[in-house]
């Protein structure tokens, strides 16, 4: 009888056992731990809700709400499955389909996520975050493709497999960094119902004078404790710490607050809670400005523009309160999520946003300062600074174009990890080669002088073969940023030659290269461009006066040349009669030269050269009378005769020297 007593015993303890079972409320427990952003827990209790439903409508509820906790716990691929099971499954809101784009793009997949984007329009006409989503993707194709000039890398002495972030400097000299990790060794031993990962720690590492950073260990002071700390900041005495913690509240709902301490000799004082909202509203991701009175964070508490805004509240020294917290505005903040802010020296504010036009996920933008707790003009990092996955907390190494920042993207150990970034000095080089024009040989010993628009003065001279170079033999060899530059190239017996150059508006580093063909004038007749005249006149025509300022640029920047200006006729006609006008025309040209341009009068002579001097056609051939006469039709004679009819000029000196003011006035 006893061991049947035992059987019914046990027989009655599983009925209940299955009786309790079956009514234990799975999703009830799941939608619990889900609005208590414990999302961990929530997908298990989820997953076995799924197993005991029945009813197709709620099934399909189920799978969209395990795609939630993914993507509140930032796996993006997971949630990417949960998200299309649930489309699958004939869920009813079509915003499944917006965030399965949304998933997409934070992978890089952009032209997926204009699929689905488009598909969420069509299904939702209304809501215009499908075309905000479709031109973050065309945006981000083409950051892709012109990238800035900054440079990103790792820190695989600081990263661990884990999520490692938000880092800050924790010293006047920049040498000790303290930022958040998930690793192992902690002082928080228990897993996150959140991240299903261990608690968050603050850790420190400290740059050595070889720039080598030490291996990260936790602060094992009062600024950790058995819950998770987040992002932090410091004032700039660095003897404040401003730190977010999370722990379980009350009603089993997990909420974060600010927390700040004081320091006590090397170590932390004990930290004290900043009132800011109700327990129940995550309050985080402090940012201190550099007077320590205004504190920038991001909370979802109500009154602001949706999701995780950006908040400020101000410090009264004398009442020693902070004030109430005031929303950033609709300009910062976003219907999405907008976090992790930075006050920079200069005033800017960066932060991370989901909810601005960016590559996918969150991304780094920055904003001007306009006024006291007031910032403008929204700006997106652009690549590589954002990618497709999470990038955020970024720090600057004081006024320097360096620091880190935080991003979930390839490249790294695992998890979230900390990089650096640099902005490289842009580097303008200049190089060329000067030649003969005659006879296209390189000419060496040629100088050549580069003066910028900001005062600065350089020169230079040809090597043996004619090139030269303004490039890294000192700092002021470099061509400056947004510096316009005139270059000069002389040598002598040549005509001097001119240049331009500008690196303003330049994005990114250039090297230039000029090529110079200078013009030689000892026993050269140097060809102007066509001046024609009507038969048998000698009047200058206006509109080849630009032709007689081609020689006058040339005088203005020889000043010491003395020029024959030479005209000459074709053979038609008599002789004297040629002569007389080819005089009469060459002074036409430097009478307007003298007179019109201000060209001292000793410096240039005319010469009528009449029909004595005819030109070489093709094949050295010279235009004589005579070949002209044999050439087959008119328009071949005419084309000869008209290069006969020509103006050019000589150097036939270059030592001129101007006259002294009272020489000219002993003269008058």
């Amino acid at each position: 009888m006893k061991i049947f007593r035992i059987i019914g015993v046990f027989a009655l303890v599983t009925a209940l056992s299955l009786n309790v079972n079956a009514q234990k409320n799975y999703k009830k427990e799941a939608d619990i731990a889900f609005s208590g952003n414990k999302y961990y827990k929530a997908i298990e209790m989820y997953k076995k809700a799924y197993t005991k439903e029945s009813k197709k409508e709620v099934k399909s509820e189920i799978l969209f709400q395990i795609a939630e906790c993914y993507r509140g716990k930032n796996d993006g691929k997971q949630s990417a499955v949960w998200y299309g099971k649930a489309i699958k499954a004939k869920y009813e809101d079509p915003i499944a389909l917006y965030y399965i784009a949304e998933v997409y793009k934070s992978q890089g997949k952009y032209e997926e996520a204009i699929v689905q984007y488009g598909k969420y329009k069509a299904a939702n006409p209304t809501d215009k975050r499908a075309d905000s989503g479709i031109e973050s993707c065309e945006l981000a194709k083409k950051w892709l493709d012109a990238p800035t000039r900054t440079v990103v890398n790792p820190m695989p002495l600081i990263n661990s497999e884990d999520f490692d972030f938000s880092p800050v400097f924790a010293d006047k000299k920049n040498t000790i960094i303290y930022f958040t990790s998930m690793r192992q060794g902690g002082a928080g031993m228990e897993v996150s119902d959140i991240t299903g990962m261990n608690f968050s720690d603050i850790y420190q590492s400290k740059r050595d004078r070889k720039g080598k950073w030490s291996e990260p260990v936790v602060l094992n002071e009062s600024v950790n404790s058995p819950a998770s700390e987040g992002s932090s900041c410091l004032n700039k005495k660095r003897n404040v710490i401003y730190f977010t913690r999370c722990e379980i509240i009350k009603n089993g709902i997990s909420g974060c607050g600010i927390m700040s301490a004081k320091k006590a000799g090397q170590k932390w004082g004990e930290p004290e809670y900043i009132a800011i909202t109700e327990d129940t509203f995550r309050v985080g991701h402090p940012a201190i400005s550099l007077d320590d009175k205004v504190l920038v964070f991001a909370s979802n508490m109500p009154g602001g523009q949706g999701g995780k805004d950006l908040w400020y509240i101000t410090y009264d020294k004398k009442a020693k309160t902070w004030s109430q917290a005031t929303n950033l505005g609709s300009e910062i903040n976003t219907p999405g999520d907008e976090m992790y802010p930075y006050i920079r020296e200069n005033g800017e504010l960066y932060f991370s946003s989901n909810g601005h036009k960016g590559m996918g996920g969150l991304d780094l933008f920055k904003s001007a300062s306009t006024g006291a707790n007031q910032w403008s003009g929204v700006e997106n990092l652009k690549v590589p600074m954002n990618s497709a996955s999470d990038d955020f907390g970024i720090v600057f190494e004081g006024d320097k174009e360096r620091g880190f920042f935080t991003t979930g993207r390839e490249g790294g150990k695992g998890g979230d990890d900390i990089w650096e970034f640099y902005l490289p000095p842009m580097l303008f080089s200049l190089e060329g080669i000067v030649k003969d024009v005659e006879t296209s040989k390189a000419l060496a010993n040629a100088k050549i002088k580069l003066i910028g628009t900001d005062g600065s003065s350089v020169e230079t001279t040809t090597d043996e073969n004619g090139n030269f170079f303004f490039v890294e033999n000192g700092p002021d060899r470099f061509l400056n940023p947004e510096t316009s530059y005139s270059l000069v190239v002389e040598k002598q017996k040549y005509l001097v030659a001119k240049g331009k150059e500008t690196t303003v508006g330049l994005d990114g580093s250039k090297k230039f290269f000029h090529e110079y063909a200078l013009q030689p004038f000892q026993d050269v007749v140097i060809k102007l461009p066509l001046i024609e005249y009507k038969t048998a006149k000698w009047d200058l025509q206006p509109q080849y006066k630009d032709s007689l300022n081609y020689l006058y640029n040339i005088m203005a920047e020889n000043p010491t040349l003395i020029i024959q200006l030479r005209s000459h006729t074709d053979h038609r006609g008599s002789t004297s009669a040629n002569q007389r006008l080819s005089q009469k025309r060459a002074q036409s040209c430097v009478d307007y030269l003298v007179k019109e341009k201000g060209v001292h009068p000793d410096r240039i002579k005319a010469k009528g050269m009449g029909e004595n001097d005819p030109i070489k056609g093709a094949g050295d051939v010279v235009l004589t009378a005579v070949y002209i006469s044999k050439l087959k039709t008119k328009e071949e004679k005419d084309a000869a005769l008209q290069r006969n009819r020509r103006t050019d000029f000589k150097v036939i000196g270059d030592d001129f020297v101007p006259p002294s003011a009272s020489a000219t006035e002993g003269t008058k």
